[in-house]
């Protein structure tokens, strides 16, 4: 591992990989290390040079070499290697094989391995992620946990920040995880800078203001399957669990527990979520008032229904309306 002032942060060029992410990052890292140098006072010590390197492998049997470098020549291991995004599939296991070797051996030398979006399932094939939390883009933590049941996924997190390992939500998210590294390497005052510079959210957003309710239909329980059907049909109005039973054609507790071993939550838990997304969908589009979109989502209370969506959204009613709203 370097330690002559140089921070060398490699992005791996897997099959798949978004060059869009790869060429973000390397930008991203390009202005900070610039802006740390402008920021530098005269008499202080320079700020650690940034070098930014590209790794892939170049035949069959290597291991990934080093492509390119923002400045010549690169040496020593880097201290992070990121995963970025896929715009493909997730990596198969088959595919994934000829790095897990040299991904482990970074990894036991110091460097902090980063996925962004689906670069998790890369990093999830090294085996490091075991007893561990992360994210990746919501629409693959079915998949993922299906893959890799000894990981636990957050998928509510933009960004998790275990150390030694990081991991970021959605393919949009290595902007967070450039500026964390940033932050991590030449301070907060230049990743702020970096941040208003590029005008991005600093890091601290939470991917679950993005993401929409995916609930789980492939389980296989047709009774249980029906009421969700008839819950997303009628936006969860009427959620008395003697009625879900009764259209479960089940006893209630058998109904109840059922539901929650096929859906992941209990009946309450994906009532509430139901309504949430109707709320979502009427803020985004509408003006309708707070109080009038609380009760046709089946809340006659507005501060309950305010407590329930802050709670599953992350921002209040109000907040998201100003964030996300259309009109």
């Amino acid at each position: 591992m370097r330690t002559d002032g140089h921070i060398q942060v490699g992005i791996l060029l897997y099959p798949g990989a978004q060059l869009a992410a790869v060429l973000g990052l390397t930008d991203l890292f390009a202005l900070a290390g610039w802006l740390a140098s402008e920021r530098a006072a005269p008499a202080a010590p320079a700020a650690p040079e940034l070098q930014v390197t590209h790794w892939r492998i170049e035949a069959p049997g290597q291991a990934p070499q080093a492509v390119y470098s923002s400045s010549q020549p690169p040496s020593g291991t880097p201290q992070v290697m990121i995963l970025p995004p896929s715009m493909q599939p997730p990596i198969s296991t088959e595919a994934a094989a000829p790095y897990l070797g040299w991904l482990r051996a970074l990894h036991d030398d110091g460097t902090t391995l980063a996925s962004v979006c689906a670069g998790a399932f890369l990093l999830a094939e090294t085996g490091r992620l075991a007893g561990r939390t992360i994210t990746t883009n919501w629409q693959y933590a079915e998949l993922l946990a299906a893959r890799f049941p000894d990981v636990t996924l957050d998928v509510d997190q933009m960004l998790i920040d275990g150390g030694d390992i990081f991991s970021a939500g959605g393919a949009m998210a290595w902007t967070d995880l450039g500026l964390r590294l940033v932050d991590r390497y030449l301070g907060a005052a230049v990743m702020l800078d970096v941040a208003r510079t590029l005008l991005i959210d600093p890091p601290g957003r939470q991917q679950r203001y993005y993401s929409s309710f995916s609930p789980r239909l492939t389980h296989g329980d047709a009774a249980v399957l029906a009421v969700q059907q008839w819950l997303h049909d009628t936006h969860a109005k009427q959620v008395a669990s003697a009625e879900l039973a009764q259209r479960a054609g089940l006893e209630e507790r058998t109904f109840l527990r059922r539901f929650q071993k096929a859906t992941g939550m209990t009946a309450t838990e994906y009532c509430q979520r139901v309504r949430v997304a109707r709320a979502r969908e009427m803020l985004q589009t509408s003006n309708v008032p707070l109080e009038r979109i609380a009760w046709d989502v089946g809340y006659s209370d507005p501060g309950s229904f305010r407590k329930v969506f802050s709670r599953i959204v992350g921002l209040s009613p109000g907040e998201y309306r100003r964030r996300f709203g259309g009109r």
